[in-house]
């Protein structure tokens, strides 16, 4: 089958559809679904593919395309501020880790020099794994992070002394005079080359920051004009790849090359457009190479020392997993974090392959040994997935929970006329219009970093939970006129109101309505003083656009002032027929065609001449809407 590339390519693609949103419907992750798809079709599967190096050096591109995009979303000002942790995370945790690994691998058994060789390799991490899973958060500007990546970027400087310090390591293995090699590296170093390598190699990032100023730039630019799509994307794939090509030539990581890359355009004005282009092939590529490590693990070496094995893993786990945690603390990184970033971590990375790889070639490592711990590599790349997702079943609802009741509610010792859920954007604008007429109110959030902001503006904000009966008597909800609940997150508004109408029916209740649906069911509720949060902006805007139009204000203000009164209109009519969802879908499409009429009607001068260069778009027909999205509508 490996002649055949059409069937492999069918084969791949085939199998990951079918296994990996498999494995993300039933919580298990996407990286975890493309490891079990490897598993399947590979040599220790149903042996459909077996030529697993093949793939995976093809599908590494993704990790060089992965680190362009995260070098985009970075500015240098930002790399510069994460010298700290690159220095003071990065540098320890590959020593620390280094040390620890090979005194593990020396007492189960192995040469000294082999254990160094395996502690280099194990001590570096798998990047596409933790940032793919980072990126899949939402969390790549977080602590947790931007952490990760310092650490990565020290590992992928590392890889190139650490090929260099392999070779060293294998003289004791291949009985060579060592003292003759040394005096010979010794002597490579004294050497001019030497020094004009690393001359090349700061006039290499020096032409770089010009080049992607005057000449990168202007060529996007010129490229962007023509509107030719394919060529943009050509053109950016020719990016990233001249980068890892840079790099790779002066002996560095080609995934440095493309982070740098990256970071030098990420002022650019054509960044969304970079990233938009690239975002489907790193996704393809980085999934093959999860695939590619599925399909590299060897059941049968693992079988042969099963104990062994499993017990180097968890050993290689539990350090790197141990000394991470320790320096995230080290970093005042709070426990979520630290958690976070000691599991993204803690395997041994897709480098790992290329040092044992080297080690092998050089004598350094044994055919038997090599096969093994590649093994160990695989297994502690599948161990992640699985241990995320204990974080998020077992831990985080701890930590959540562990977070709430840490400080306990405040006794409210204010009884106003007003009182006032959540303290947000939304609430802050409510109140301070109040204060403007002399209204005092109770303020109450549980949001205690926002009370303890507000509270240098001299705002008493009580913390405690809106949804606690008790909180809402001590607060005097019922002698007061009226509750207006500003919190977010439309279930946690009902909930609020039905405790409010449950147990103090004659409070009045003024709520934010998050859209045309939720205000029915605050309406339900008996809730008549809402509103919905975007739709006075939308109409605010609208009105804004009339003008720039060239409608005169006044009319515009008229405009919006009927559409408001229509729309309302419709709003209490579909609330009446909301049980009967045909009648309701009718009455819509009917008050849609009405208001639309009656707003043609209400504009009997001739609209503003437009400029040539703009086209207006004619207002949609009633019948062309979409009838699945009206009830949710704004």
């Amino acid at each position: 089958m490996e002649d055949n590339i059409l069937l492999a390519l069918f084969v791949l693609l085939a199998a990951s559809a079918a296994l990996v949103p498999l494995a993300k419907a039933t919580g298990l992750g996407t990286v975890l679904g493309y490891l079990a798809a490897g598993i399947l079709i590979g040599p220790y599967g149903l042996k459909l593919l077996t030529d697993s190096d093949t793939i995976r050096h093809i599908a590494e591109f993704g990790i060089v395309l992965m680190l362009f995009l995260i070098g985009l979303d970075l500015q240098p000002r930002e790399v510069w501020r994460m010298r700290n942790k690159v220095l003071g995370l990065g540098l320890p945790q590959m020593a620390l880790t280094t040390l620890a690994v090979s005194i593990v691998v020396y007492f189960a058994g192995f040469a000294p020099n082999v254990a160094i060789i395996v502690g280099l390799a194990f001590a570096m991490s798998s990047t596409a794994i933790a940032m793919q899973t980072a990126e899949q958060r939402d969390i790549t500007r977080t602590d947790a992070g931007r952490s990760s990546l310092a650490v990565l970027l020290v590992q992928d400087v590392a890889v190139i002394p650490i090929l260099a310090i392999v070779p060293l390591l294998a003289l004791a293995t291949s009985g060579s005079n060592l003292e003759a090699e040394i005096s010979e590296a010794v002597a490579e170093v004294d050497s001019p080359i030497f020094w004009q390598t690393s001359f090349l190699l700061l006039a290499t990032f020096v032409a770089a920051v010009v080049g992607g100023r005057y000449v990168v730039r202007p060529l996007l630019a010129l490229i962007a004009r023509t509107a030719v799509r394919e060529a943009f994307t050509a053109l950016a794939l020719a990016l990233v790849i001249g980068a890892a090509l840079a790099t790779q030539a002066l002996g560095l990581s080609p995934a440095l090359g493309a982070f740098i890359g990256g970071v030098l355009l990420a002022d650019s004005e054509y960044r969304h457009e970079l990233e938009s282009n690239l975002q489907p092939f790193k996704g393809l590529l980085l999934g093959l190479f999860f695939v590619s490590v599925g399909m590299s693990i060897a059941f049968a070496e693992f079988l042969d020392s099963p104990w062994l094995i499993a017990g180097l893993v968890l050993a290689v786990i539990a350090i790197k997993f141990t000394i991470l945690l320790g320096l995230g603390a080290l970093f005042r990184l709070n426990k979520a974090d630290r958690l976070l970033v000691a599991i993204l971590l803690s395997q041994a990375g897709e480098f790992a392959f290329v040092v044992l790889q080297f080690a092998n070639n050089h004598n350094a490592l044994e055919a038997d040994a090599f096969a093994m711990f590649t093994v160990v590599v695989a297994l502690s790349m599948a161990t992640t997935p699985l241990l995320l997702l204990a974080f998020d079943k077992l831990v985080a609802p701890r930590l959540d929970a562990r977070n709430k009741v840490h400080r306990p509610a405040d006794a409210v010792d204010q009884q106003r006329r007003i009182v006032v859920l959540g303290y947000g954007r939304f609430g802050q604008i409510v109140t301070r219009m109040l204060r403007s007429y002399g209204y005092d109110m109770t303020l109450i959030d549980d949001d205690a970093a926002q009370i303890e902001l507000v509270k240098t503006f001299g705002v008493k904000v009580f913390y405690g939970d809106a949804s606690r009966t008790d909180l809402l008597h001590s607060a005097g909800v019922k002698q007061a006129e009226l509750v207006i609940i500003a919190v977010g997150g439309a279930d946690r508004i009902l909930e609020i109101a039905r405790n409010v109408r449950r147990n103090f029916p004659e409070v009045a209740i003024a709520a934010r309505a998050v859209d045309r649906g939720h205000a029915h069911e605050l309406m339900e509720l008996g809730v008549t003083l809402f509103e919905r949060e975007t739709f006075h902006s939308a109409l605010h805007l609208g009105k804004r656009v009339l003008t720039h139009l060239g409608h005169p204000e006044e009319e515009a203000e008229q405009l919006a002032r009927d559409f408001h009164a229509r729309d309302q209109e419709l709003l209490e009519r579909a609330f009446e027929l909301r049980n009967d969802r045909e009648a309701f879908l009718g009455t819509v499409r009917q008050s849609m065609a009405l208001l639309h009429q009656a707003m043609q009607a209400d504009q009997p001068r001739p609209a503003p001449i437009v400029p040539k260069t703009r086209k207006r778009k004619t207002t949609s027909k009633p019948g062309k809407v979409d009838k699945s999205r009206l009830p949710r509508s704004g």
